[in-house]
């Protein structure tokens, strides 16, 4: 991907979970619980509920393919990925029209509160709020998940305290008659089951929120451990205050009040909020309100612009889309989404909008979970979540039916609405996008399991996004590295040669069949274009009867001829290093990440000269593991470091999470074990976490 169409990864766990509950409290708190009791009654409150246990097999779905693909476009590029980009122009084209939607009628509630204090047209003041939100957006996501943060701190403080206020007065004041409150919940289900699952489908838009967080993926720090916690924290924490937040209004507004009340949390704020001035209770409700609603426009705006960036990016729409501005942010896309929302909030009314909102997204949540399936039977080997859905694949499965049996009670206007967006997303791809794309999607490399085509590509892609996200914690790159073999040829050899002494060398340490990683080394593979790099060679194996990683490193100043292929072009490079790599094949996705991490380090500017101007191995190794991870010290009488002469390595106390990983004695290298006794000179090389490896370097300043 090209560096101008990165996005910054500026997003941590907190800003996580602040979009995806920020999205989500507005009208499904403010709005929604009064309509929705006209369904099934005081049992309202287990609507919610139900929603937010169904939503959960798309949830894990969702998690786990963004954290195997951390990209900008969420379901878009998700659907694009794995069943093509037909599915793909759907998805994401509605998608971002259902989130504008969602968008423009949050800005229109912030107008319609804040009516309430000026006179002031509602839509002039929602248009007022657009504007503001896209120039946050415009100044970077980091700036935007700023202004969420503070939305949505002010916002679960003033509904825990609504929440604790209603419960302490209901069960504990003497100035509410039990009784009474008991009368509000019978009879409990008014219209049955079948009203009660029309409830849930119908606050399930209540739960939208966790999808933002997919389509902002690429901008999120350790995506793979953030976008899981994130996206459960958020539901916990959300399903809580509605479930809860619900039955205290149920509790409090007379039931035939409750059903016609289009805003039932300050309704129920009147009883509320006796310990403070008259009528604060009530304005710092509304206050909320105003807060909730903000923060989905702003985070709507944010997620929503996405869609049109990442389908830029790959040409399903006008490349201009993609284009990032000098603070990091796709500025067109911001642009045209504001404008769409200011049109939708000039010309639409809110009626309806929920359901239709609800039937579109439950269909990409249908083929969310069909994606997680494809992805799981296609056996790309470069596809490497960091979070895996439990029960596979009975969860998707059920995230499938749940959709299904919701959109079934959804009614035929919002079926026919998707419908008809599904309608024009095809013929768009067919009239525009589809002669401009050459790629297919995961579900043809299913298909070549029954001897279709595939392609291959997309495991080209997917090893990129795997450079991108980094190892993952406990992959022994470092250890790898540190006992890795580093051999000089001094003298001309053809690659065949090479690599017929390579496996020799392998079979002697390793105790294998030659042969064997001699043909892995030379067997062509979907990935070997990510590998390519000019003047270097990675070549890899896998073998049954290892358990860790071993690697070769061969300098060759003189350079070897070797077969290239690049795309339908065939024909020789010069190679002056050459990585040699044999793995244990019952962990590929390991091999495949510490191949990446190679990739990134061999991409360094200068790369091939600096590493054969280095004749020590201490040295080499070092440029290798060269971050933040590691320092060196030599042992010089004189300095803090000199206590360490003497003795043994197991007796010096170092911080729990570093290790001495090399020890350079009379320009030899070797790895150490506890009982070896540290001498004068001697040159140790330190690796561990980067906060430990700090404060080693600040005790320690004899850098080699």
């Amino acid at each position: 991907m090209a560096g101008k169409n990165r996005l910054k990864k500026e997003l941590g766990l907190f800003d996580v979970f602040s979009i995806s509950t920020g999205a989500m409290f507005s009208s499904g708190f403010f709005l929604l619980p009064g309509l929705a009791s006209q369904f099934t009654g005081p049992s309202v409150f287990v609507g919610y509920l139900l929603a937010a246990i169904l939503i959960v097999p798309s949830m894990f779905s969702m998690a786990e393919i963004a954290t195997a693909l951390p990209r900008s476009g969420g379901a878009y590029f998700f659907l694009d990925r794995s069943l093509g980009p037909l599915f793909g122009t759907i998805g994401g084209l509605g998608t971002y029209l259902a989130l504008v939607f969602k968008t423009a009628f949050a800005l229109v509630g912030i107008g319609a509160y804040a009516a309430i204090f000026w006179d002031i047209p509602i839509k002039t003041i929602a248009i007022a709020a657009t504007f503001i939100f896209m120039a946050f957006n415009l100044v970077g996501a980091k700036k935007t998940s700023r202004l969420q943060n503070f939305f949505v701190v002010f916002l679960l403080i003033v509904l825990v305290v609504f929440i604790i206020d209603g419960l302490y007065r209901i069960y504990f004041s003497p100035q509410v008659a039990v009784p009474a409150v008991n009368e509000h919940f019978s009879p409990f289900l008014t219209h049955g089951l079948e009203g009660l699952i029309t409830t849930a489908g119908f606050v399930f838009v209540s739960y939208l929120g966790l999808t933002k967080i997919a389509s902002v993926a690429e901008e999120i720090r350790n995506p793979e451990r953030n976008i899981p916690l994130g996206m459960l924290l958020s539901l916990v924490v959300t399903g809580a205050i509605y479930v809860l937040g619900v039955f205290v209004m149920v509790s409090l507004i007379e039931p035939t009040q409750l059903a016609s009340d289009l805003a039932p949390a300050a309704t129920a704020v009147k009883q509320l909020f006796k310990w403070i001035p008259d009528h604060l209770g009530t304005y710092l409700m509304i206050g909320a309100a105003m807060a909730a609603f903000a923060s989905t426009g702003n985070a709507g705006l944010l997620s929503s612009s996405r869609y049109p960036f990442a389908m830029g990016r790959d040409k399903l729409l006008p490349p201009a889309l993609s284009r990032v501005g000098k603070r990091g942010s796709p500025y067109l896309s911001i642009l045209i989404t504001a404008a769409l929302v200011i049109v939708f909030i000039l010309v639409l009314s809110e009626e309806g909008i929920a359901k239709m909102a609800s039937t579109f997204n439950l269909i990409i949540f249908m083929l969310i979970n069909f994606a997680v399936i494809v992805f799981r039977k296609s056996n790309i080997q470069s596809y490497d979540p960091g979070f895996k859905s439990p029960l596979f694949p009975l969860m998707q499965i059920a995230g499938i039916l749940i959709s299904f049996v919701l959109i079934a009670y959804m009614g035929w206007p919002a079926v026919l609405f998707s419908l008809f967006i599904i309608l024009v997303a095809a013929l768009w791809y067919y009239y525009y996008a589809r002669a401009k794309v050459k790629r297919e999607g995961a579900i043809y490399h299913w298909f070549a399991l029954l001897g279709q085509h595939q392609h291959t590509e997309l495991e080209n892609e997917f090893m990129i996004i795997l450079k991108e996200k980094g190892l993952r914690q406990g992959d022994p790159f470092d250890e790898t590295i540190i006992k890795s073999t580093i051999f000089r040829l001094d003298e001309g050899m053809d690659f065949e040669t090479l690599v017929e002494k390579m496996s020799e060398q392998f079979s002697r340490e390793l105790d294998i069949q030659q042969q064997e990683v001699q043909d892995d080394f030379l067997t062509a593979s979907t990935i070997d274009t990510s590998l390519t790099i000019a003047e270097v060679a990675v070549l890899f194996a896998k073998l049954e009867e290892i358990d860790v990683p071993t690697l070769y490193i061969v300098l060759a100043d003189q350079g070897i001829r070797k077969p290239v292929t690049k795309g339908n072009i065939s024909g020789e490079d010069t190679i002056k290093v050459f990585f040699f790599l044999v793995s244990p094949a019952a962990d590929v996705r390991m091999q495949l990440r510490m191949l990446s991490r190679i990739v990134s380090i061999v991409e360094r500017e200068g790369f091939v000269s600096e590493i054969l101007a280095h004749s020590n191995h201490r040295k080499i190794k070092e440029y290798l593991l060269q971050n933040e991870r590691f320092i060196t010290v030599q042992l010089l009488r004189g300095t803090l470091q000199a206590e360490m002469i003497g003795k043994p390595l197991k007796e010096i106390k170092f911080p729990p999470d570093v290790l001495v990983a090399l020890v350079e004695r009379n320009q030899k290298s070797f790895p150490p074990h506890g009982n070896t006794v540290l001498e004068e000179r001697d040159i140790l090389t330190i690796i561990g976490e980067p906060t430990s490896i700090s404060k080693l370097f600040e005790s320690y300043m004899t850098y080699i």
